[in-house]
C-alpha cells in the first residue's frame, strides 16, 4: 500500500490516483528537505507537464512549472541567475527522457548544479497510458495494440556514456533508501540525476511494486562509483535492475560557475558585476 490512504494535504485536491507512487515519493521529498533544513524561500522546483509535474503544487516552495518537456532548461536558467537557491527538477520519465530528450542531453554537458528526479514508471499516466519512452518491449497499450516494438530508453546509460556527474535509482517502495539518495542528488556539486522506480496503479498493471520488488537489487557496497566502466556495465544491466549510487565525478565544475564573464557567481545574476578585462576577453572570442 502506498501513502494515499494516510496522507493528508488540508483542503488541496491532489489530482493523482489512490495508489499512485507519487504519493510516496511526496512524502519522501518533503521529509528529505526538512531533513537537509532547506528552507521554503531558498527551494524552487521546476516541473513540466504530467502527473509527476504536479509535485511543486502540494509543497511550500517557489516553483515553475513549464511546457512538456521543458523543465530542465528553466532549471538551469533559474540556477545560475541564483546559485544560492537549492533547484531541483523534477517530472516524469515521458517529460524528461521523452519531450524532453535533447534537454535532458544538453543538461548533462552543461553540468549545472540541479539535482533532477524523474519518477519512472514506464507509462503515460497523465494521457491515459500509451507507451513511455521507458517502457519495456511487448508492453500492450490502447495505443501499442500488438505491444511495443522498440527497446526501452536507458537513461542511466546515457547518462554515464555522457559523463554526468551523478547517476543514481531509486525504487519508492523503498522509502528510506530512496530518502538517502534523494538527499544525496540535492548536496552533490553538479547535475545529479535520479531515476525513481514508481508504479502506475491505473495504467501500467505489468511493472506494480511487487515488480520492481522482484526485478531490482541493491549495488553492492563493494562498487567504487568513480569507476566509470564498471558504472556503465551496472546500467545496462536488464535481468535484474540495479539501484544505488552508480557514477559520481567529483572533478567536473559546475556551470554557473564556468560563466567568466562575471567577478563572481555566487550572487544573483542582477548584483554581478562584470568584469571588463573577461567581458572583452569573451567578446572577442566570438
Amino acid at each position: 500500500m502506498m501513502d494515499s490512504e494516510q496522507y493528508n494535504m488540508g483542503d488541496i485536491d491532489i489530482a493523482w490516483c489512490p495508489g499512485c507512487g507519487d504519493f510516496g515519493i511526496l512524502k519522501v521529498l518533503k521529509e528529505a528537505l526538512a531533513e537537509l533544513d532547506i528552507a521554503p524561500q531558498n527551494l524552487v522546483i521546476v516541473s513540466g507537464i504530467g502527473q509527476a509535474a504536479k509535485i511543486p503544487h502540494y509543497l511550500k516552495c517557489n516553483f515553475f512549472n513549464g511546457l512538456h518537456g521543458r523543465a530542465l532548461p528553466a532549471a538551469t536558467a533559474i540556477k545560475t541567475a541564483n546559485p544560492a537557491l537549492t533547484v531541483i527538477a523534477e517530472s516524469g520519465d515521458g517529460d524528461m527522457y521523452g519531450e524532453g530528450g535533447n534537454h535532458f542531453i544538453h543538461t548533462i554537458r552543461r553540468n549545472p548544479n540541479i539535482a533532477n528526479f524523474v519518477h519512472n514508471n514506464m507509462v503515460y499516466g497523465l494521457t491515459k497510458g500509451q507507451a513511455s519512452p521507458t517502457s519495456q518491449k511487448g508492453f500492450v497499450t490502447p495505443v501499442q495494440v500488438a505491444g511495443v516494438i522498440l527497446e526501452p530508453f536507458n537513461p542511466l546509460a546515457v547518462a554515464i556514456a555522457l559523463d554526468a556527474s551523478f547517476v543514481a535509482r531509486a525504487f519508492i517502495g523503498d522509502k528510506e533508501q530512496t530518502k538517502e539518495l534523494m538527499k544525496k542528488a540535492i548536496v552533490h556539486k553538479g547535475y545529479a540525476l535520479l531515476d525513481i522506480f514508481q508504479p502506475c496503479v491505473s495504467f501500467n498493471k505489468i511493472n506494480t511494486n511487487k515488480w520492481f520488488k522482484e526485478n531490482t537489487y541493491y549495488i553492492d557496497e563493494k562498487h567504487d562509483p568513480a569507476n566509470r566502466n564498471a558504472a556503465f556495465k551496472l546500467a545496462c544491466e536488464s535481468v535484474k535492475l540495479p539501484l544505488g549510487v552508480f557514477y559520481i565525478n567529483k572533478s567536473k565544475k559546475p556551470f554557473e560557475e564556468c560563466i567568466t564573464a562575471y567577478e563572481s557567481y555566487d550572487q544573483p545574476l542582477y548584483k554581478r558585476q562584470p568584469d571588463k578585462i573577461k567581458l572583452q576577453e569573451l567578446i572577442n572570442s566570438f
